[in-house]
């Protein structure tokens, strides 16, 4: 983008800020403008960050609980392995029992 033979560079803003911004707005207790002048952005920034944060938000919660379902899984799965390798043992020490029995 260029403005008069100047390149204009577009403002990144962290996730931090982003978060922020988008709090501010969901809270409802200042305006669009007032929280784009607050945070230096402009005031379709801050509604697009409301809208993104509101439609992300059930995710937040739903990759908790799949992360602690993975969890459960891999310890279920770890547990089987070692009741698996368990049997093969007493199996081989019942067997080797038998022969000098």
């Amino acid at each position: 983008m260029t403005t008069l033979g100047h390149t204009v560079r577009r403002r990144q803003h962290t996730a931090e800020v982003k978060a922020r911004v988008a709090l501010a707005a969901i809270r409802g207790e200042r305006t669009v403008n007032e929280i784009a002048t607050m945070y230096g952005v402009h005031p379709t920034m801050v509604a697009k960050w409301k809208r993104q944060a509101l439609q992300e938000l059930p995710q937040v919660f739903a990759n908790h609980r799949s992360a602690a379902a993975r969890a459960q899984e891999h310890l279920t799965a770890t547990l089987y392995q070692q009741i698996g390798q368990l049997k093969v043992e007493l199996d081989w020490l019942k067997k080797k029992a038998e022969l000098w029995g």
